[in-house]
């Protein structure tokens, strides 16, 4: 229940692991109720076998689950060959524990690490929602010590908790963000949806929810949303007004950031929009997120797996359009989604070609066009399991 998956990336790089005892291929007809007791004793590993943070050296939890492979699958073979399944369950038993004992071992010194690593924060940044400077302060705290903050896709007060879990663990900031999928589903299926109000709903009930137990974790949460193309924009303008309306009693808006998806209209449509958006966010504290070239694969039932490889690829200029309109908004605060290769999804390594010179190319040449001393005037989004 503890095991989470981080927005596609996490299903690839930390599977859960299941080991099928050598057992299994036992030569002896003899033992067939052994072998039975064995195959559950290897399917319940699934659910017995504790989380490890995504901060662990895979290498260490590689050799966890292997060194004591040998001792361990001839200890139980002899258990099993002499006592039957009563003799496997005892063993597996004591192997569990010795397992547990082990990799919560690591998991705690991987934690131990993290905490060191994140526990000097900007002053402005406390544990809870952040929002408007104290959000701007955590983005650059983050350039500045080259990290970057995980934002993870919910539907449920189930999925929102256990991200903010993990961020308690590893001892740093999250992002929980809320598609437009995800808001209908928390509203429930039967909900009318007419002109998306459930999508409205639901997203703000859950932002409600964020907003009520963040600061028990004790970390700094990024209430955000994904993707938002234009025919979505009824569903932006209802999360909007809900932040105006939370302002208005709380000082803050409800969530700390939006993201516009208008890369599928011309460049030029895609600034304005934008700007006009970040005007109106810009009075109540909201950070706006756009992007520019195109987010392969799918997501949230946007499909771009056959896009044109072309405009997964994004141009300095283009992001110094988009800056240089965007900065002349007052209070203005945006972030860039630009493509430099990336793309939805789990992929085996060679079939995504990411260019991510790209970005650094484009931090350079903004710096040149600002002559200002930060080698890293953008703030950069990556999407993508890629």
């Amino acid at each position: 229940a503890k095991y989470i998956r981080l927005k596609n990336f996490c299903a690839q790089k930390h599977p859960v692991w299941v080991r099928i005892s050598p057992l299994c291929i036992m030569p002896s007809k003899a033992c067939s109720v052994a072998i039975a007791g064995v195959g559950a004793y290897a399917a319940a590993q699934a659910f017995l076998a504790p989380s490890v943070s995504p901060q662990v050296n895979q290498q260490q939890v590689r050799n966890l689950r292997q060194q004591p492979a040998a001792t361990e699958s001839s200890s139980a073979a002899a258990g099993a060959l002499t006592l039957g399944v009563a003799g496997v369950a005892v063993a597996s038993a004591a192997q569990v524990g010795k397992r547990t004992a082990r990799r919560s071992q690591v998991v705690r010194q991987a934690t131990a690490v993290a905490e060191k690593v994140f526990t000097k924060m900007p002053a402005s940044v406390k544990p809870g929602v952040v929002t408007g400077q104290a959000l701007v302060d955590l983005l650059n705290y983050a350039k500045e010590n080259e990290f970057a903050i995980p934002g993870v896709n919910v539907v449920s007060s189930s999925s929102v908790n256990a991200c903010m879990e993990a961020a308690k663990k590893a001892g740093g900031p999250v992002m929980v963000t809320f598609s437009r999928g995800g808001g209908q589903f928390l509203a429930g299926k039967a909900a009318d949806n007419t002109d998306d109000a459930a999508c409205i709903a639901g997203t703000v009930a859950g932002a409600l929810h964020v907003r009520q137990v963040a600061k028990l974790y004790g970390v700094p949460v990024i209430l955000h949303t994904d993707h938002c193309q234009k025919s979505w924009l009824p569903w932006f303008d209802g999360l909007i007004e809900a932040s105006e309306e939370y302002f208005e009693k709380n000082g803050e808006p409800l969530f700390s950031s939006h993201m516009l998806d208008l890369s599928e209209e011309s460049l030029e449509d895609n600034i304005s929009i934008c700007k006009k958006y970040l005007e109106r966010m810009a009075k109540i504290n909201l950070l706006l997120e756009m992007e520019l070239g195109v987010t392969g694969g799918e997501e949230d039932g946007v499909d771009n797996t056959d896009v044109d490889s072309s405009r997964l690829y994004t141009q300095p200029e283009e992001v110094w359009q988009v800056y240089e309109t965007l900065s002349a908004v007052p209070n203005g605060n945006f972030t860039v989604a630009a493509a430099f290769g990336n793309v939805h999804g789990v992929y085996a390594p060679g079939n995504v070609s990411l260019k991510p010179v790209i970005l650094h190319n484009t931090q350079k040449f903004i710096k040149e066009k600002l002559g200002c001393d930060s080698d890293k005037p953008v703030s950069f989004v990556f999407h993508g399991g890629s």
